[in-house]
C-alpha cells in the first residue's frame, strides 16, 4: 500500500492486516491514534517474529478467536495477527506503568499498540474489556528486566521471539503425551503406550522444540515426517531417531513401522493425516492436532471416517493449567526456563535470523513465510521501525 506523508506522524500508526478470507492477502493500514484514557499505556512495538505459527493463526482465526485478540478497524475484512515481540512503553496514563519500561508479550503487528493494563509483579496484564475471554498466556507482558528467561546476547530478543512460544508449546505436548493426558497416575502407560510418535512437519520450530524433548524419552522412537526438501535438515538435528519423507509413508523398507504409535500434527495438511492414518491404522494410540505449517494444504476437514482413534485438537493452555496444578507454579516455571535455554542455545547451531525492517518489512515477512520461500534453519523478525 502506498505511503503517504501521514506516515512520520506521531498521530498515526501502520499496522499490517490480513484478508480474513484469503489470509495470503496483506497490506499495511493507517489509523489515527486516540489520545490515552485512564489506565491505558501505549507501547512503541521494537520488532516481532513471523513464522508459520502466525499463519496458523490467522487460518484459525475464527475457529480459536485469534482475530478478537486486537480487533481491526473492518474485522468483517481484515484481521490482526498476533505475534511474540518486544515493545516499550512510551506513553502512559497508568501510575504503575510508567513510560521505559521494556516488555515480553504478545502484540499485533504494528508499530504501536495500547493497552488497557493493569500492573503485575513482573509486568502488566492487557485487561480491555474484549481480552476477558482470552487464556492470561496470551495477555500477559513480562518486563525484560524482571524476566528470568531474558537472554542479553545480540540475537538473544530475535530467538526468544521467534522460539519462546514454540518450544513451550512443543514442550507441553512432549508433557501432554509423557504423562497420557493425566493417565499415568491411573497406571496407563506413558505416551499412551506407545513404541513410538510420528512427528508430522518434523522441520518446523515446535516440532523441533516437541521432537528434541521426546527424544530424552526412553523406550520411544522419534519419527520426522517431512519433505524430500527438507528431510537432510531434520536428520542433521540429531533429534529423530528415523526421518520419513511424505512420499514414502507406506514404503516396506523406509516408510513408517508399522507399530503402537502416537501422532502429533504439525502440518495441518488432511491428505497427510489421512496416510498416516491409513498407514497405522488402530496401531495410532492417540493422535493430535496442534499446527497448519502446511496451510497451502487445501483446506478441508479431516475425514471423520479415519482408520485409528479420532484427531483431537491440543489446546496448549488447558495442559499448562493441569501442569501447575500437578507440579506446582514454581516448579512448572523452573522446568519450563530450563527447557526453553536449552532449546535456545541449541537453535544457534542451526538457525540464523532474517531481520525485515522498515515500512516494508512486515509484508514482506509476512508474503515471504506464506509461499513457503523462507528455510527452516532461518527466522524471520520484523518491524516497521529502521
Amino acid at each position: 500500500m502506498a505511503q503517504d506523508d501521514r506516515s512520520n506522524r506521531d498521530d498515526v500508526n501502520r499496522v499490517l492486516e490480513i484478508r480474513r478470507a484469503s489470509i495470503g492477502e496483506a497490506e499495511v493500514h493507517e489509523e489515527s491514534l486516540a489520545a490515552l484514557e485512564d489506565g491505558q499505556i501505549r507501547l512503541r512495538i521494537d520488532r516481532f517474529a513471523v513464522t508459520a505459527n502466525n499463519v496458523s493463526y490467522a487460518g484459525a482465526g475464527d475457529l480459536l478467536g485469534y482475530w478478537d485478540f486486537f480487533p481491526s478497524s473492518d474485522p468483517s475484512t481484515w484481521g490482526r495477527v498476533p505475534a511474540v515481540g518486544y515493545a516499550e512503553i512510551v506513553e502512559s496514563r497508568n501510575a504503575d506503568l510508567p513510560v521505559g519500561g521494556r516488555y515480553h508479550g504478545w502484540f499485533p503487528m504494528a508499530e504501536t499498540v495500547t493497552f488497557t493494563a493493569t500492573a503485575t509483579r513482573d509486568g502488566f496484564r492487557d485487561d480491555g474489556a474484549h481480552r476477558q475471554a482470552h487464556a492470561p498466556i496470551y495477555r500477559s507482558y513480562t518486563r525484560t528486566d524482571l524476566d528470568p528467561l531474558h537472554d542479553d546476547a545480540p540475537d538473544g530478543e530475535d530467538r526468544h521471539a521467534l522460539l519462546r512460544v514454540l518450544l513451550l508449546t512443543g514442550f507441553l505436548a512432549d508433557e501432554f503425551f509423557a504423562d497420557s493426558g493425566g493417565a499415568t497416575a491411573d497406571g496407563a502407560a506413558p505416551f499412551f503406550g506407545a513404541e513410538q510418535v510420528i512427528v508430522l512437519s518434523a522441520s518446523s520450530k515446535t516440532a523441533i522444540g516437541f521432537s528434541q524433548r521426546a527424544a530424552k524419552r526412553d523406550g520411544l522412537a522419534v519419527v520426522g515426517l517431512t519433505s524430500p526438501t527438507n528431510a537432510d535438515f531434520v536428520r542433521s538435528l540429531g533429534f529423530s531417531d528415523s526421518v520419513v519423507t511424505y512420499d514414502r509413508i507406506d514404503d516396506p523398507d523406509t516408510g513408517i513401522a508399522f507399530v503402537d504409535s502416537v501422532v502429533i500434527d504439525m502440518a495441518g495438511n488432511p491428505n497427510v493425516l489421512a496416510a498416516v492414518h491409513q498407514r497405522l491404522g488402530d496401531r495410532i494410540k492417540h493422535s493430535m492436532m496442534i499446527g497448519r505449517s502446511h496451510h497451502d494444504a487445501v483446506a478441508t476437514a479431516v475425514p471423520a471416517s479415519l482408520p485409528g482413534p479420532a484427531p483431537q485438537f491440543f489446546f496448549a493452555p488447558t495442559e499448562l493449567d493441569r501442569l501447575v496444578e500437578a507440579w506446582g507454579a514454581d516448579e512448572y516455571r523452573r522446568r519450563t526456563a530450563e527447557a526453553t535455554h536449552e532449546f535456545i542455545e541449541a537453535s544457534r547451531a542451526w538457525m540464523t535470523i532474517d531481520e525485515r525492517r522498515g515500512p516494508d518489512g512486515p509484508a514482506s515477512a509476512w508474503a515471504s513465510i506464506y509461499a513457503g520461500e523462507v528455510t527452516p534453519d532461518v527466522g524471520v523478525m520484523a518491524s516497521f521501525h529502521p
